[in-house]
């Protein structure tokens, strides 16, 4: 039973030194990496909101085609 308790114990201590040295080895990225970072983050909102305004604009034409207008 002690064993149990003692393994039990172990496995959230060694979650918060593997997670202690995660954190230390993370570095914060510089002014350049961001600004990098914020443009594709840009760019691909703005794909995705082109490519959904294209979906909307063909499919309100063939639904009103299909449902005759009701």
């Amino acid at each position: 039973m002690s064993e149990r308790l003692r393994e039990l114990a172990e496995v959230p201590q060694a979650f918060i030194k593997e997670g202690t040295l995660f954190v230390n080895r993370c570095t914060k990225p510089t002014q350049k990496e961001y600004i990098q970072l914020c443009r594709a983050i840009a760019v691909g909102f703005a794909i995705m909101g082109f490519i959904g305004f294209f979906v909307k604009l063909i499919h309100i034409p063939i639904n009103n085609i299909l449902v005759g207008g009701a």
